[in-house]
């Protein structure tokens, strides 16, 4: 069947904060054989090409997008066993958080904890996706991708994919490669991963893994981390700065200020965790609710989530600009009181050069 290719669709519609202007084309993809075709195309009309997933993390610039998007639906699960661990392959288009609710129902230990997390899983390797004390480099074994120049399909192990904090290959090279499927090493019968303090508390000893998913969907819903229609804080790219990972001396430097400020009466309550050798994570909800900006205020078509800090929300009738715009201001304010510059998690797409950093 040949690629059905529609002009200038507007985007907005197919993400999570309803924004951005058209796309110059648009093809949803079910199968890998409509890749060659759609990458032939987009070479002879000189645009860009760039996936789509379930448009949760991105934002189109108000004057469109002047290449091809598609929509990733390949579809298929499969499994096979690898001594004591369970490889379990996905297509990039299955929905990430069903995927995940299929291996728990199975008894699979290793993804309960990015359980209620939006898009599709062809998405999960190219930001490293991680809540709760895991991240898809946990289990990563292997990936199946194209490399776009010219087509060529190629199974790397998870180290090609070089995956760090919210990074990745993919991630530093945009459009590079196209991520067709990825497979997880899993456990069978594992126990599930309770490394994170709020899960550990808001489970009893013992739980199995349904019990682990459960409480962390209830925990995300909390705070509206669960695309729910109904939920005021519903058009979000989910957290849309990472959390700043800096050196000993320079969280030192934000535990001074903070005292400084009398935001803090003791340097034990600044939220921090270990994050590698002489590195430090910092968390960048806490830092922006101790710069004077608080769950639920808004200015104009936008906000901060009335449930948490950490996710910009477009109450409606804004632009993309208007919402970098707000960013940009939550970032001076973080900058103002701890002199640290948070960075955007979601990806810009359509901006002829990054309007913010």
């Amino acid at each position: 069947m040949p690629l059905d290719l529609q002009q200038n669709v507007p985007p907005a519609p197919l993400t999570t904060l309803e924004l951005g202007g058209p796309a110059r084309a648009l093809a949803r993809l079910s199968s890998e054989q409509e890749l060659p075709e759609a990458l032939a195309r987009a070479r002879a009309a000189r645009m860009p090409l760039r996936v789509l997933g379930g448009g949760s993390n991105v934002v189109f610039a108000d004057a469109g997008y002047e290449g091809l998007i598609l929509q990733m639906a390949i579809r298929g699960v499969s499994r096979r066993r690898e001594g004591e661990r369970i490889l379990v392959e996905a297509a990039a288009g299955e929905p990430w958080d069903r995927f995940v609710e299929q291996t728990v129902q199975e008894g699979l230990a290793g993804l309960e904890c990015l359980s209620g997390i939006p898009g599709q899983v062809g998405a999960t390797p190219i930001q490293n996706v991680g809540a709760y004390g895991q991240e898809v480099s946990d289990t990563l074994h292997s990936m199946r991708v194209m490399r776009q120049e010219d087509g060529l399909i190629e199974r790397w192990g998870a180290e090609r994919a070089e995956l760090g904090y919210r990074t990745s290959l993919f991630k530093r090279h945009p459009g590079a490669w196209i991520v067709l499927s990825v497979t997880f090493a899993l456990r069978p019968g594992g126990a599930p991963t309770l490394r994170y303090p709020e899960l550990r508390r808001a489970l009893p000893a013992g739980a199995d893994l349904r019990a682990t998913r459960a409480s962390i969907l209830a925990l995300r819903r909390a705070k509206s981390m669960i695309l729910d229609p109904a939920d005021e804080n519903r058009r979000s790219a989910g957290s849309f700065f990472t959390n700043p990972i800096v050196s000993e001396a320079e969280a030192e430097a934000v535990i001074a200020r903070a005292l400084s400020a009398s935001l803090v009466d003791d340097p034990s309550e600044l939220p921090r965790y270990p994050a590698g050798p002489g590195r430090i994570k910092l968390a960048a909800g806490w830092l922006i609710e101790r710069s004077g900006l608080s769950k639920g205020m808004r200015r104009g078509a936008f906000g901060l989530s009335s449930r948490h800090a950490l996710a910009l929300v477009h109450h409606g009738g804004g632009t993309s600009a208007g919402l970098l715009a707000f960013a940009r201001d939550v970032q001076d304010a973080v900058l103002e009181r701890f002199g640290l510059a948070l960075e955007l998690e979601p990806e810009l797409l359509g901006f002829s050069e990054p309007p913010i950093g």
